[in-house]
């Protein structure tokens, strides 16, 4: 075992020791030896996502011996390979086990890289330290399993009604959604025809609730259920005054939007817009009868591959982030990550695009 000398006031702060002589001798402080993960009951872990916070598997491990008395920090760790090139952290405990649900496991085996719907070796060890900034890591061995996971869809998807919008004030009428930016997953845009009138955002077609509004003028409010609703937008129950294109962005991170006249003049009208690549045969895509820049196309089967949008005129979008972002004509085909239907939607004013899985 490796002995490490540390100064007493050091060792007092790194403990939370209450009493210590503050002169100059040393504590030894010993770094363990590697403790003993004991392997799973099975070999075989299909994940249901059907009770993602049922337990599914409990760890167990030997203590830590860092020669002082003192508490020891456990980290349970993922990884889709032995070496742990990139350990991901499932959850720090400060006992001789750990108990993780479905849900838990899942996650950690997802983001080590693990694909959803197939069969995979995953790895797990524990790393033991002490202190509040885990000083002397030590890894425990590694155990494997084959693991079935599933795939967690991590975003919320929201859409407009109001008699400014295509659908009216009807809550299941193929609700245009709000195109969710790539990088930022609280940040949601809509540019695109409005009518005089208002308008609101839901959480789920054919649900009133969850329903936001504003009651300010800048802010956003919502109604999650049971609560009174808030006002329209864009001004506290104020109408739209003139028919035309506008840019309404919100942001569920600030709890704040915004909405303003966008300018469309000179813009291309096509004619048609198709999906192409490896994830679907060429699909051609519904133009709003609303507004002739919004293209959407409901319960289309993808597969993981790629996919494009590809207007009359042979010009071509592609993004560079699964499910939703902004398309450019320099950019490579959409990545399409899991197997699932889709309702599909892009704006060719903007680039935008949006793919809302059904089932997942």
């Amino acid at each position: 075992m490796r002995k490490i000398s540390i100064l007493i006031p050091m060792f007092c702060a790194l403990l939370f020791v209450s009493s210590c002589d503050n002169d100059n001798a040393d504590l030894k402080v010993y770094e363990t030896d590697p403790i003993v993960l004991s392997e799973l009951d099975i070999t075989d872990i299909e994940l249901d996502q059907t009770n993602p916070n049922n337990p599914i598997v409990t760890l167990n491990w030997t203590s830590a011996n860092y020669g002082q008395q003192t508490s020891v920090n456990y980290s349970v760790q993922a990884s889709s390979d032995e070496a742990f090139t990139n350990p991901i952290l499932v959850t720090t405990v400060n006992g001789n086990s750990a108990t993780l649900s479905v849900n838990q496991l899942n996650s950690a085996v997802g983001s080590a890289g693990l694909p959803p719907f197939q069969w995979n070796t995953a790895y797990l060890r524990v790393v033991s330290s002490i202190g509040t900034t885990s000083s002397l890591p030590v890894a425990s061995n590694t155990i494997s399993f084959n693991a079935y996971p599933y795939f967690n869809y991590p975003f919320k998807d929201y859409y407009i009604v109001g008699d400014a919008t295509q659908p009216g004030w009807n809550n299941n009428n193929n609700n245009p959604p709000l195109f969710r930016d790539g990088e930022n997953p609280n940040l949601y845009r809509f540019v695109g025809y409005f009518t005089a009138g208002q308008f609101k955002v839901l959480e789920e077609k054919g649900l009133w609730q969850p329903q936001w509004g504003t009651n300010n003028g800048s802010g956003i409010n919502v109604n999650p259920g049971g609560g009174s609703d808030p006002g329209t937008f864009p001004y506290n129950n104020s109408s739209i005054a003139a028919a035309g294109f506008y840019a309404f962005t919100i942001n569920y991170s600030t709890n704040t939007f915004t909405f303003e006249p966008y300018d469309a003049t000179g813009a291309t009208s096509y004619t048609s817009m198709t999906i192409e690549g490896s994830s679907s045969a060429t699909t051609t895509m519904t133009q709003s009868g609303f507004d002739s820049h919004i293209w959407f196309v409901n319960t289309l089967h993808l597969t993981p591959g790629d996919l494009k949008f590809t207007s009359n005129t042979s010009t071509s979008w592609g993004g560079t982030t699964s499910f939703s972002g902004t398309a450019s004509t320099t950019i490579s085909n959409i990545p399409v990550v899991v197997e699932d239907d889709y309702d599909i939607w892009f704006n060719d004013l903007t680039g935008h695009y949006i793919m809302i899985p059904l089932n997942l």
